[in-house]
């Protein structure tokens, strides 16, 4: 009888660490790595400006916020006043293959998937497209990142991606 309360009360000790074990990596966010939080920077209220074909000023707003405890980034773009044209994003940083992952969609009815990430001290996300001319590759790229500014360009390159072409450049003011 004292073999079985000793064994028993070993299987216990055992198990309830398992328990608690489990328990405390149950508790530990997914979306708390240091990847997970590379677009921090980008959550906010931002005033957006950008040059025009024209040479003209325009302007309008992008509101970016940490949606789903943290482990999602929500952007809502706006640029009226300075053009029709409004779009949102999701990002999140994707566990299993190690890279940021976007969706967007905007009043033009467009759908884009990017992938990336940081590459020294830029965001980096971009996508392969085919064309009539043939492949493409469209990247957004995030730089000069500071507390309360950055510039956003949307480039595109052939296939091999030797030289890039500037279609957009925006830069951003923390409001």
């Amino acid at each position: 009888m004292k073999n079985l309360f000793i064994t028993a009360s070993i299987l216990l000790i055992f198990f309830s660490q398992l328990v608690f074990a489990q328990t405390d990596d149950q508790n530990v966010s997914k979306c708390d790595c240091k990847e997970c939080h590379q677009f921090d920077f980008w959550i906010g209220k931002w005033k957006v400006e950008w040059l025009n074909q024209d040479s003209t000023m325009s302007e309008g707003k992008n509101t970016v916020n940490s949606i789903l405890d943290g482990c999602a980034i929500e952007e809502n773009f706006d640029g009226n006043p300075g053009m029709n044209f409004r779009g949102k994003s999701f990002s999140v940083f994707n566990h299993n293959h190690k890279v940021w992952q976007q969706t967007w969609v905007d009043t033009e009815g467009f759908y884009l998937l990017f992938n990336g990430g940081m590459q020294d001290d830029k965001m980096i996300l971009a996508r392969k497209v085919e064309t009539t001319n043939g492949p493409l590759i469209q990247r957004m790229v995030f730089y000069n990142i500071q507390k309360d500014s950055f510039t956003w360009n949307w480039e595109s390159s052939t296939y091999n991606a030797k030289n890039w072409k500037l279609n957009w450049k925006i830069h951003y003011t923390r409001i």
